[in-house]
């Protein structure tokens, strides 16, 4: 499965700064409004220590990380929706994303301009969100009168849909996201398609000078609180150290980051955020050959997870062996795990975990 977000806000807040780090990229990232105009994507590998270990239990050849496509779109203004700042082609390039990495600007600093000239981090997430409700007003107003035309058949889905985006506009006009409407299922299957942008995930980046790590300041603390008035996550960071951070050889970032008092970096802070928000985790896969991450949605079944390696596994499913991570380490190993009989032996209806390490036997 893959994975893309996209990383929105005002110009100069440090999106293009936080997408160089995490991708390891050269994008222009300079003190002016609108140095990106083009959208920039970078895949990226999620860290995951769990791999480096199974790779070294298994003698693996090669490791295959889950990964992120994260999309660096321009800097949104007051107006976006109505074309400002170029604002609907930017807009455009966000709802090809599965979810949005708001980055506001929580740091003080007189020589980087601000475009309000002034640093209030509620103020400028507000600005960022409704141009994005009245960009979906727009798209459902559409929508509607689309459908009106539709139900004339009297076709059972179609009225559905018409009701559907009708309460969509409707609560878009009371200047509330999408994604806080509560749709019934058949509902949100026949309107799974209209890629609102405010029914996409949101995560809040609390953008904060290094100093200011790892506790914040006041503008990320109003940052926080405003995200959780949306039921949304918020994580904090700074673009700048993430920066300093992707220039270290690998063995050096860890050492670097605890002199800042920090536990994660911003990639690994930004990815788990990601997976949550999605509903997403992974399981395991090693051998000789490659030790890999697998991603599937949470509450996936066995058979489910293992259409995500080929369809043919999916459709040919047999059972799955499995191993808990920490039992295979200490097993050091699929030989060990067998011999000591802990190796579990899953159907069609098991449920998978988080950091199973599998194999499918399949028939085909």
């Amino acid at each position: 499965m893959g994975l893309s977000v996209g990383i929105v806000g005002l110009p100069n807040v440090g999106k293009s700064t936080l997408f160089n780090a995490i991708t390891q990229s050269q994008v222009e990232d300079s003190n002016y409004p609108f140095c990106t105009i083009e959208p920039n994507s970078g895949i990226v590998t999620v860290p995951d220590a769990r791999l480096d270990a199974l790779a070294k239990i298994s003698g693996s050849s090669k490791l295959l990380y889950a990964t992120i496509e994260f999309t660096d779109i321009a800097g949104l203004v007051k107006g976006a929706s109505k074309g400002e700042g170029l604002g609907n082609q930017f807009l455009t390039n966000i709802r090809e994303t599965d979810a949005i990495a708001h980055v506001v600007r929580c740091f003080a600093d007189d020589n980087v301009t601000h475009v309000h000239n002034k640093v209030d981090p509620v103020a400028d997430a507000e600005i960022i969100n409704l141009e994005l409700i009245l960009a979906d007003l727009d798209v459902a107003k559409k929508r509607v009168e689309s459908q009106q035309k539709k139900i004339k058949s009297n076709n059972k889905e179609e009225v559905i849909r018409l009701e559907a985006y009708t309460k969509i506009y409707t609560h878009l006009e009371s200047e509330q996201p999408v994604r806080t409407l509560v749709l019934t299922e058949d509902e949100k299957a026949l309107t799974k398609d209209s890629a609102f942008l405010t029914q996409k995930p949101m995560i809040y980046v609390a953008n904060v000078g290094e100093s200011e790590l790892p506790k914040g300041n006041a503008f990320s603390e109003a940052l926080f609180q405003y995200a959780a008035s949306q039921n949304s996550a918020a994580i904090l960071l700074s673009a700048k150290l993430e920066k300093e951070v992707s220039s270290l050889d690998e063995a050096d970032r860890g050492m670097f980051l605890e002199e800042f008092g920090i536990v994660q970096s911003g990639l690994n802070q930004l990815s788990a955020a990601c997976f949550s928000l999605l509903g997403l985790q992974t399981y395991l896969t090693t051998g000789p050959k490659e030790t890999r991450a697998w991603t599937i949605p949470v509450g996936a079944k066995a058979p489910q997870a293992a259409g995500v390696i080929h369809t043919d596994f999916e459709k040919g499913f047999i059972r799955a062996n499995i191993v808990d991570f920490p039992v295979f380490v200490e097993s050091q190993g699929w030989k060990g795990a067998k011999e000591k009989g802990l190796v579990r032996q899953e159907g069609k209806e098991y449920t998978m975990k988080d950091g199973d390490v599998v194999e499918f036997l399949f028939n085909v």
